[in-house]
């Protein structure tokens, strides 16, 4: 049985086919090349194309694309259709008119399964966000049954913290944080002490 990814550890290479909205065109890519090139990844498992939730979930996440790839963050959407059906909604479903990220078919969820989230009865992966910093670690796992859609400026919030934190790595975020408000420094002086250190 495959060893699913946990978070903390490296992630192993993998190579999916895409249709890449951007170009209108079909292509390859691979973990390797995206950690060459020194980007974080974000990969975003949806159930299905020309479903409900799904369309909202992708056009969220698109109007949020921009940002993200300013921090250096490359997003592939992946769903266990073919990149056929991925063009084939791209141009029918009116919501995804913004979707300029990359969309990765996965039809026989191998790699949906290495993140844990391929449903083996019905063959469709759940809605699973991770994501994968510069190094090829997992630093980030969500996961969410079909029916509850996720909020992509949760997702932004989250990015920024961990870009954050690349670069400060003896500090810690706290909850809800954002650029330039205070972070944590764990010490024993902090143990009980965490109300002072915030307000």
């Amino acid at each position: 049985m495959q060893e699913v990814c946990r978070v903390g550890t490296q992630v192993p290479n993998f190579e999916i086919e895409v249709y890449n909205p951007e170009t209108g065109s079909f292509g390859k890519v691979s973990l390797e090349e995206m950690i060459k090139d020194g980007k974080w990844v974000i990969l975003f498992f949806y159930p299905a194309d020309f479903t409900f939730v799904c369309p909202t979930e992708l056009a969220d996440l698109a109007e949020k694309y921009d940002e993200l790839k300013e921090m250096g963050v490359e997003v592939i959407a992946v769903s266990t259709d073919t990149k056929f059906v991925h063009l084939a909604w791209h141009r029918e479903e009116k919501l995804l008119q913004n979707v300029r990220y990359p969309m990765g078919a996965d039809p026989t969820g191998k790699v949906a399964k290495m993140f844990g989230v391929y449903d083996e009865e019905t063959g469709l992966a759940l809605r699973g966000t991770f994501v994968i910093n510069p190094e090829g670690k997992l630093v980030s796992s969500e996961v969410n049954f079909y029916n509850v859609g996720r909020n992509a400026d949760e997702l932004v919030r989250k990015m920024k913290a961990n870009v954050y934190l690349s670069s400060h790595p003896e500090e810690a975020c706290p909850a809800k944080w954002e650029p330039g408000k205070k972070t944590l420094k764990p010490s024993e002086e902090l143990v009980g002490r965490v109300h002072e250190a915030v307000v």
